[in-house]
């Protein structure tokens, strides 16, 4: 009659089924669904193997009773156990994970063992009973060392977010900041038992609507959200900010919070627009450049032709600017453009542009002057401001302004012929004399003049 096989020879022998029942079930797990074969079998081989080991070795009954209780002897070095318990703290899984697979370990021995044997022998049982007790001793050492890492993550994560300069925080599903660092309370200039439970809304934050709707869109999608606001809170620690909001996912995959990480972004952005400006405006009198005047004429012709809304183009150029250059100088020259540049503002409306192409040609682009006449006004106010004498350090200078102007669509159809068809009437209104206006579709009358 053959020997019954020992428990520790049929794990062996049974390993690599056994195994595949493990990384199936760790499969099942949402944090198990993410990880290859080595990651699934993490240590379980090892593990088998050494509960082997131990059926093979001999065991007095006091060790018997501790292991029972999952008390087996304490190694300097960490067993297999404790490494896959701390392995899979770091691989996201849960405590009840954790357990889990323990269980499924268990049985899925338990299952060959009492299949191959459908009559246990004594010496078979007491295999059977030892390795219950080894599970248990693998259990309670797999959890100590996943709460320990657990435990050291808390430890190091409340660190960094008191060391952080940067405001963290935690929103829940209804918007109310549940946590909250102390640079946050530096930053909203309050303290922090004052932000818990309380709103964007209830904090009285401008950006609220935004903030809020933004929350919900987290919330919904399971997705990150980066941001930008301008605000100057209370404590007035910068204008400019970002702010990151991600999810924060339970064991089911759903939302039950948000967090998030806002970073001033004051100085930078700051940088950021006056590298804009200065690419798009010209140095010397602050207008918009050929550039953006050029952007601005296209976007305003768009617009007349969606909304069926007249405008006109305005093209100017000064009358003896170049003798006043010559004579008193750049400098000179300068203090003169910088005044017809406030004389020229001072003549429109906020909404309509004004800008300098270069040296002394100026362009207006004005909306809804529906009438001719309403072009001529605003020309003859330009020419009267422009005639008047200029103060130039203690010395009168007396200057004038041709006008050239041009309409969409009557004139020109796109903006580029617009500007040409403005450029025309102007070098036409100067060819009559000067100080005067010429509307393009009068260029054959060359008396056309501003009344």
């Amino acid at each position: 009659m053959q020997t019954p096989m020992r428990l520790a020879d049929f794990l062996r022998a049974e390993l690599e089924p056994i195994l595949e029942d493990w990384e199936a079930f760790a499969k099942t797990m949402f944090h198990g669904s993410h990880l290859g074969k080595i990651g699934l079998r993490d240590h379980a081989r090892d593990m088998l193997l050494a509960i082997a080991d131990d059926l093979d070795s001999q065991q007095s009954e006091s060790e018997q009773v501790a292991k029972s209780k999952g008390l087996g002897p304490d190694n300097e070095k960490d067993s297999w156990a404790e490494v896959h318990g701390q392995d899979r703290q770091n691989s996201g899984f849960s405590v009840m994970e954790t357990a889990a697979e323990f269980r499924a370990l268990r049985a899925s021995v338990v299952s060959y063992w009492t299949r191959t044997y459908s009559t246990l022998t004594g010496q078979q049982l007491e295999d059977l009973t030892r390795f219950h007790e080894a599970i248990d001793q693998d259990v309670a050492e797999s959890l100590e060392h996943y709460t320990a890492a657990k435990e050291m993550d808390t430890r190091l994560f409340g660190a960094i977010l008191v060391a952080s300069p940067d405001p963290i925080m935690v929103v829940d599903l209804e918007g109310r900041f549940i946590y909250a660092n102390q640079a946050t309370a530096h930053l909203f200039a309050l303290e922090q038992e004052a932000i818990l439970g309380k709103s964007a809304f209830e904090l009285g934050f401008s950006f609220a609507p935004d903030f809020q709707r933004n929350l919900k869109k987290v919330v919904a999608d399971h997705s990150t959200y980066r941001g930008k606001l301008a605000y100057t809170f209370a404590s007035a620690r910068g204008e400019r900010f970002e702010y990151l909001l991600a999810p924060v996912l339970d064991e089911h995959q759903n939302t039950e919070a948000t967090v998030c990480i806002v970073r001033d972004v004051t100085e930078q952005a700051l940088a950021e627009e006056r590298i804009w400006h200065n690419a798009h405006h010209d140095l010397l009198t602050g207008l918009p450049n050929r550039r953006l005047f050029l952007d601005r004429l296209k976007q305003e012709v768009k617009h007349a032709k969606r909304s069926s809304l007249p405008l006109t183009l305005l093209f100017m150029d000064l009358d003896g600017f170049k003798e006043v250059n010559d004579s008193l100088g750049h400098e000179a020259g300068d203090r003169l453009l910088c005044d017809v540049t406030k004389r020229l503002t001072a003549c429109v409306r906020e909404e309509d542009t004004v800008a300098r192409l270069g040296g002394d040609e100026f362009t207006i682009i004005l909306t809804g002057a529906k009438q001719r006449k309403d072009i001529e006004v605003v020309a003859q106010t330009i020419i009267d401001a422009i005639a008047m004498p200029f103060d130039n350090a203690n010395r009168l200078i007396q200057i004038s302004i041709s006008i050239g102007g041009a309409s969409y669509p009557q004139d020109a159809s796109t903006s580029a012929a617009l500007l040409k068809a403005a450029d025309q009437a102007m070098y036409q209104a100067k060819k009559s004399g000067a100080k005067r206006l010429c509307l393009y579709n009068t260029l054959d009358n060359t008396d056309g003049q501003a009344s």
